[in-house]
């Protein structure tokens, strides 16, 4: 699920305040303890080849987040994919891979745990080679 800023609804808008708000944007239950992350990606970079291994080969975090510029292209486990650009929201539910058409720069919220094991994973992976 990913949605541009523009569609998401403001709920105050005045001269010098905007304030918008999408409701049901993902579910945190269960997770313990949220990382807050700053990712940068090149062009190119595809995360799926230092996901191998894990189940489905894909990332079993759940991500909130946000572009800040740059494209992406997010395949899921049910086959289908999307692309998430520069001013889009997004959740990411468990179950994808990542790759960078542009330059990108995002903010990701993460559950620690899950996500920390799959930065372990990938780690792994990169010395590995």
């Amino acid at each position: 699920m990913r949605i541009p800023k523009e569609e998401v609804p403001a709920r105050v808008d005045v001269p010098g305040a905007t304030a918008r708000q999408i409701k049901d944007f993902g579910d945190a239950t269960g997770y313990g303890k949220i990382g807050g992350e700053y990712f940068s990606l090149s062009a190119g970079t595809d995360l799926a080849p230092l996901l191998k291994g894990l189940d489905g080969d894909l990332c079993q975090s759940p991500h909130w987040g946000y572009i800040i510029e740059g494209r992406l292209l997010v395949g899921f486990a049910d086959g289908h994919t999307e692309t998430a650009s520069a001013n889009d929201l997004f959740y990411w539910p468990p179950g994808h891979t990542v790759k960078a058409e542009k330059d990108t720069e995002m903010v990701l919220f993460s559950p620690q745990h899950e996500h920390g094991q799959v930065i372990d994973h990938i780690l792994n992976q990169l010395q590995a080679k």
